[in-house]
């Protein structure tokens, strides 16, 4: 399996990015399984740097947007303006007309802004006045937030947590990497000369790599089960849709790919559970706060229940 492309994204990534590996391994997981990644966790960590390095990495279109309360819909997906000389109206894209999409601080916008991106974070397509617009392939939406911020914040809705792929934290620096954070700032202006290293053909290659990646059914099986005993959990409201045991398959699949294989093992369903499943499910006692760990720790129980194959 050649995934010469991908080891060359991953260096470069690393290149900028010097805080936890396991965060870059999520993220080209994600990209390779046609999904978007929520990256959460406090200020300061390299959210915007990791979604950034991965932008400017691949020879795509990439935009940034920074959510504000005051950003409206059509500040995202675009809108139609008329030109007097022409007597026509023209379309004028948004930035969520690009390969890769970072929307900063996504729960500082409003949730009408928010819904703004299900449609094409959903089907890869826009509506507009009435038209429906394609999005460029691939297209990926990488968010951050911060979750310990409440003040002019706005959680994100539970359909459009589903959209994404994958929920992660970075967690902070290990003391080596913090100190070479330290000698290379200012780190925006590394990122600034950041070079993109493979092109869109590449990333579509390696996408449609990952659709053939083998599964053996008692893998299928097992996913399944797994949610299907989130479906009966005791301290669970809303147990896992047939979408998140889509989602895992897929991962599963992509992992396979980083490891440079062309079938799964139920390593690659057991170390994607805890980031693609933990948003998808609602405990009974779930007051809307943004608190992951009881989900966490659930689904960490169900992984310890459920008997995976041999």
């Amino acid at each position: 399996m050649n995934t010469d492309a991908l080891n060359q994204l991953r260096d470069n990534i690393t290149s900028v990015y010097l805080g936890n590996t396991t965060a870059v391994d999520r993220l080209l997981t994600c990209i390779l399984a046609r999904g978007h990644v929520l990256i959460e966790d406090v200020p300061g960590v390299g959210k915007t740097v990791l979604a950034s390095a991965l932008a400017r990495s691949i020879q795509g279109s990439f935009s940034r947007i920074q959510c504000t309360p005051d950003l409206l819909p059509a500040d995202v997906t675009g809108i139609t303006v008329y030109d007097r000389d022409t007597s026509d109206f023209h379309f004028k894209a948004g930035p969520i007309f690009h390969n890769v999409v970072v929307a900063d601080e996504i729960n500082r916008t409003t949730p009408r802004t928010q819904s703004a991106m299900l449609e094409a974070m959903s089907e890869n397509v826009v509506s507009i006045d009435g038209v429906t617009r394609s999005l460029p392939e691939p297209f990926m939406v990488v968010a951050t937030q911060n979750p310990y911020e409440f003040e002019g914040t706005y959680f994100l809705p539970e359909n459009q947590l589903d959209r994404f792929l994958m929920r992660i934290a970075l967690g902070y620096p290990a003391p080596p990497d913090e100190c070479r954070v330290l000698e290379q700032q200012p780190a925006r202006n590394i990122l600034e000369s950041l070079k993109p290293v493979i092109g869109i053909e590449d990333v579509l290659r390696l996408q449609k790599l990952t659709d053939g990646v083998r599964i053996d059914p008692s893998l299928l099986e097992y996913i399944i089960a797994l949610a299907t005993a989130t479906r009966s959990h005791d301290d669970l409201q809303v147990g896992l849709s047939p979408r998140g045991s889509l989602a895992l398959s897929q991962t599963a699949r992509a992992t396979a790919v980083l490891d440079q294989r062309d079938y799964c093992i139920p390593e690659d369903i057991v170390s994607n559970v805890i980031p693609v499943c933990s948003h998808r499910i609602i405990s009974r006692s779930y007051m809307h706060d943004g608190d992951t760990l009881t989900t966490r720790r659930i689904m960490q129980q169900v992984l310890e229940t459920v008997s995976s194959p041999a």
